[in-house]
């Protein structure tokens, strides 16, 4: 299912029929006045899972690339392949920014908003790579910019602490 954009008022009268998309793998963003301010994505569906259902259609890829003997596309496929784990292994041990429970921790609230935003960027980003269809040199530039912002990430958490 794709994304779908709710107003406020909209999903107050259709939540029912919206959980029910939600539950079938679509996503809802929630907007006000025009603009985005939430996300309702399917429970346990994290990016790095999200990410991992792109190497079911490069493993189709490269079964097809196979059979067909034109192995010149293979070394693109692996390339898309390692970039994909590496991408998943720095989602899946991402810094949270959790800290000791006793740790006096105070963090500004123009930081954390900014991250907060970084974030949600993140998830569209991740999502672009889960729709690119079969052009594998596309999927690769799309996986790279995911690596990138994830990088950013790391920089602007850095920052905060």
């Amino acid at each position: 299912m794709k994304e779908r954009r709710v107003g406020i008022r909209e999903l107050k009268s259709t939540l029912s029929q919206c959980v029910r998309d939600v539950k079938m793998g679509a996503t809802i963003v929630v907007t006000e006045h025009g603009r985005s301010v939430a996300r309702i994505v399917p429970q346990g569906h994290s990016l790095a899972e999200r990410l991992e259902t792109c190497k079911k259609g490069l493993n189709e890829a490269a079964a097809a690339v196979t059979r067909s003997g034109n192995l010149d596309a293979i070394n693109d496929i692996e390339t898309a392949r390692k970039r994909l784990d590496k991408a998943i292994a720095r989602i899946r041990h991402a810094d949270r920014g959790y800290s000791g429970f006793f740790d006096p921790v105070k963090v500004d609230e123009a930081a954390l908003a900014r991250v907060y935003e970084f974030d949600l960027g993140l998830v569209g980003s991740v999502e672009e790579v889960v729709a690119t269809g079969g052009d594998v040199k596309a999927l690769i530039a799309k996986i790279d910019a995911v690596d990138v912002r994830l990088s950013d990430r790391e920089a602007i958490l850095a920052g905060i602490k």
